[in-house]
Order: C-alpha cells, then structure tokens, then sequence
C-alpha cells in the first residue's frame, strides 16, 4: 500500500502512542526500537511470530500477531509497512478512524530530528555498508543513534538510540524513502536499476539518487556525477583502495587518501563488494573528522550483517550459507565471494526469486547470473506484496542459467527443496540458499538434514 508522506513530519515525542503494522520487518522493528527507547508508548502487530517479534516483546513492547482493529484502541499514530493490503483492517480502523497514517520514512525521520544525519542508500551495499559505518564510528568513540535494515550480531541489534547528536541510518529507495531524510552526509553505494514497479523507468530512478544526493551537504560514492567525494578502487578516487586480496573468508586492502597512506583494511567477510562498501564506511568518518586507525579498527571488527553471505554452519563435511542477493549484479557479488570461500569443492546455489515484477525484468539475467555455481536449484517466485502471475514462475529463472540440464533443476514443491539440496551435496561443498524472500528458512533445515545423514552413515 501506497501511504503518503505528511506534510509535517512531527519529532517522535509529540506523535503519542504509536503502533506498527508489519512490526516484525526490519525497517519498522528498528523505528519502533528507537521510539521505545525514546520513551515514546510503542505496540505493533505483525502477520506471524518470529525472532524479531519475540525480541521485541522482550524488549517491552506489546507486539500482536495477527491483525484486527482492536490493536488501535488508544492509538494516536499509525506507521505500516509498505506491504500492508489496503483491507488490512488496522489500515482501514485508522482511516476511518482519522488517525495519523505513516509510511515508514516518516516514522524514522520523526526519530531524527535535529540529529546530524549520516543516510546511506544504494540499489546494493547498503545494509554492509550502514553496519560497517556504524561500527567504525562507534570504536572511534562516536556515541551515535543507528538504524540498519537487518540484525548485526556484532551489535546485536538493528537499532539504537545513542546520545550524541550523530544517525547514521540506511536510507531505502525502493518506495522513495530515502527523499524524505534530510541528511548533513548522503552515501550512495551504487546504483543499478530496481523496483522498477515503484519506479516505471530507469531514468526515474537514477534521477531519484541525484535527487537523494542534492539533500546533502556531502556526498560519497563512486560516480562522480553524484559525489562530493568520490570512493573506490579505480584511478582518481580520492579514499582509494589497493591491493585487494580475497581468501579463506576475508578481505585486504590498502587505502590511500588523496595519495597519503592510512593503513591496511582487513575484513571477515570475503569480497571485492564488502572492501567497497568499507571504504565508503570509512570515507564517512574521515569526513566527521576521527581518527583513520580507529576507524580502521572498527571495520576489522564487522563480521557481517544477517542474511549478507552468513555462515549457517557445517555438517557432513558441507557448509551452508544465507544471503539477501535477489538482483542480478547482487547474485553475482556473492557467488564471486562463494567461491573464495569454496576451495576446491561445489558451490551448489538454491535461489529463489523475489517478487513478480522484479523476475519478470531481471529474470533472465538472474539466471545468467547463477551459471557461476556449479549447481542451482531455482524456487517458485516469492511473490510478497504483488499478486502472482502464473506466466511468470521460477521456470523463467532457470531456463536463463547457462548450465547443463542436469545441472538446473526447477523446484516449484517447497516441500522437495531441502531433500533435492541433500542429495547434491557432498564433503567439501558449500551449499548457499540466496533470495529476499522466505528461503532464508531453508538453509537451517538443509544443515540439519545434512547432519542427519551424516548420523545415518555413522
């Protein structure tokens, strides 16, 4: 659902009680996080239990699962999940009700008023590149208010308030979020079109990053026609990086800064895309003025954000991984880090596509995409927030994947996904279960179904 911005975007203490439909997600579990440790009363309503939903009741917020009309009572805002249907009947209790109704990008910036705020965004990068942001500033000693578009274990959380007047915050483009922050610095990952279902067209897009970029007082990011200060590994970035080595699981480079020496970035997590969103980590506090050796120190301390290239464990001799990727320049990223991290074994790839739209324009370069692996099993489409199209199926996906027949198998049974990956894997693969959507939940299933085999033949 389609919720318009207000004209006013009022400071979070003056909003009263506020509740969250879709609060297990996690762009509106870290608002809701903020606000509760704002002191502002908080409850929310999310369509199924979850971690996230048992963290926050733990946290001492009220959090329903399921959503009726009652969960209002007493409700003064409203902040809802762009997947939210418009019969959602929270959604239609407060219209009728005439209660505030927010998108999710008013209820953050309600949070970050009078703060300086650091919003990073890009089509892909930038959770890794928030999470490594805020544990660089933090070791260089800057007590700063964060939200991140998944858990960081190293943070153990997605979300604090911090008392400093320093949010760093990851700045989402896919329903135009990223316009209503008004931040001091803008990071712009890169920029690759995507949602083209909010969008329409390429140049709409591209032109919602100029925009996003001209809302700053700076501007970091590789491409020179948005930057202030431009980043990366190519000849002319002023915070340059060199030498790049990728092995065993991480990451090494060497960074320069307008050709001065800063020292060696080392990173526990492997690819050539997490050295970049490092450096435009540290770009962000060289800006705010600390001190490169702390920064440094803080990006070493990174060891990956949920859902970005996680290790899930090991069993029978097979490793299993979990990543976000859904867009083909995203699939491609991390099967160039999975085979880092593979040696001399199979990187065996369940992907499963996100949403009708996305397969339906980026479906065949998806597949061309997992050609990389060495066998891909592709999932039925994830259809989110969309209605399905039965003449858009995982079917698209797999027909494009450059591989012999027996080397793709199209999986539209759930059921028979975690058995079809067991029976692929052997000692010294690696196994990585890639999408946006629920396919995360296979990957513990596949381990345990590993170790039950590996039981089996003991």
């Amino acid at each position: 659902m389609k919720i318009p911005v207000p004209d006013e975007i009022l400071p979070a203490d003056r909003l009263g009680h506020v509740h969250f439909v879709g609060i297990g997600g996690a762009g509106l579990s870290g608002i809701a996080r903020l606000m509760h440790q704002a002191g502002v009363t908080v409850s929310g309503s999310d369509a199924s239990d979850s971690a996230v939903v048992a963290a926050l009741r733990a946290e001492g917020i009220t959090v329903h699962v399921g959503h009726d009309a009652a969960h209002l009572d007493g409700v003064d805002t409203v902040v809802a999940t762009t997947a939210a249907r418009d019969d959602n009947p929270e959604i239609v209790a407060a219209l009728a009700r005439g209660l505030r109704l927010w998108p999710r990008s008013a209820g953050l910036q309600s949070v970050l008023v009078g703060r300086d705020v650091v919003a990073i965004a890009g089509t892909h990068g930038k959770t890794t590149t928030t999470a490594m942001t805020v544990m660089a500033l933090r070791e260089a000693g800057v007590d700063l208010t964060f939200a991140i578009g998944a858990e960081v274990e190293a943070l153990g959380t997605n979300a604090r308030l911090g008392g400093g007047a320093v949010a760093v915050v990851e700045a989402d483009e896919s329903d135009g979020a990223f316009l209503v922050y008004t931040p001091r610095i803008a990071v712009v990952t890169n920029v690759d079109a995507d949602h083209l279902d909010h969008w329409g067209t390429e140049q709409a897009y591209e032109a919602a990053f100029a925009d996003f970029a001209a809302r700053a007082s700076v501007t970091l990011t590789d491409r020179a026609d948005l930057a202030t200060r431009t980043v990366g590994f190519a000849d002319g970035a002023r915070l340059r990086g060199h030498d790049l080595v990728i092995d065993g699981g991480r990451t090494r480079f060497r960074v320069t800064s307008d050709g001065a020496d800063l020292g060696t970035v080392e990173l526990g997590v492997p690819g050539r895309h997490y050295a970049q969103d490092a450096l435009l980590a540290l770009a962000v506090g060289l800006e705010l003025g600390l001190d490169p050796a702390a920064l440094i120190r803080g990006l070493a301390r990174h060891q990956g954000a949920k859902r970005r290239m996680e290790p899930v464990g090991e069993a029978g001799g097979v490793r299993v991984y979990d990543s976000y990727a859904h867009h083909p320049s995203e699939i491609r990223g991390d099967l160039e880090a999975a085979r880092s991290v593979v040696g001399e074994g199979r990187l065996i790839v369940c992907f499963q596509p996100h949403l009708v739209s996305r397969t339906r324009i980026f479906g065949e370069a998806m597949g061309r995409e997992l050609g990389a692996a060495d066998e891909v099993v592709v999932m039925d489409v994830y259809v989110a927030r969309e209605d399905p199209d039965p003449a858009v199926t995982g079917a698209l996906v797999a027909g494009a994947v450059p591989l012999a027949g027996d080397r793709v198998r199209f999986v539209s049974d759930r059921a028979a996904v975690v058995p079809t990956l067991v029976g692929l894997a052997r000692p010294g693969d690696l196994v990585l279960t890639l999408g946006a959507g629920d396919v995360t939940a296979l990957a513990p299933q596949v381990l345990a179904a590993l170790a039950e085999v590996g039981d089996g033949e003991a």
